[in-house]
């Protein structure tokens, strides 16, 4: 019996480091999809470097009030997966908005990201932002846009010049 018990406490601690680790953490309702349909959403998280698992919602709960986020224990109810991701705090959110579009079975309930508990709201608005490519490309047509106004301004400059002379 105390082997039991150590195990769920391994459990409860590991869940409770992931919470406080990782950058993003999604909890989704999966009930209703199918085993090809929680395939291929693993594997696309996978490819994102997130991890997903599924865990008994009473040591999530236990964990979430360990890493101080018992504002959690509200969603933690029925069937749940949790998505954690160290490195990239869009990827998750992103992922799992899109697969949601398409499967309607999938439904978001919350999460963490960087320490903070997050509405769907706040999970959605994250989804749709720009990764990280998109994001310096659209800063550098920001920094790129006087310099070429500039540029376009010499050269129209200068041609009004040479019009003159001729």
């Amino acid at each position: 019996m105390s082997k039991v018990i150590e195990n769920k406490k391994q459990v409860v601690s590991e869940i409770a480091a992931k919470l406080r680790e990782s950058e993003s953490t999604i909890l989704v309702d999966y009930r209703g999809l199918d085993v090809s349909e929680v395939t291929e959403l693993r594997k696309e998280l996978r490819d994102a470097g997130v991890e997903f698992k599924v865990y008994k919602n009473t040591m999530t709960r236990r964990a979430a009030d360990d890493a101080e986020l018992s504002e959690l224990n509200e969603v933690l109810v029925g069937p749940t997966a949790i998505a954690f991701s160290n490195e990239d705090v869009v990827a998750p959110a992103k992922i799992l908005n899109n697969f949601a579009k398409k499967h309607e079975a999938l439904e978001i309930k919350g999460g963490v990201i960087q320490g903070n508990i997050a509405s769907v709201e706040q999970i959605k608005e994250l989804a749709d932002l720009p990764n990280y490519e998109g994001l310096l490309s659209m800063l550098l047509s920001v920094l790129q846009a006087p310099v070429r106004n500039f540029a376009y301004a010499t050269k129209a400059i200068a041609e009004q010049k040479e019009e003159q002379s001729a």
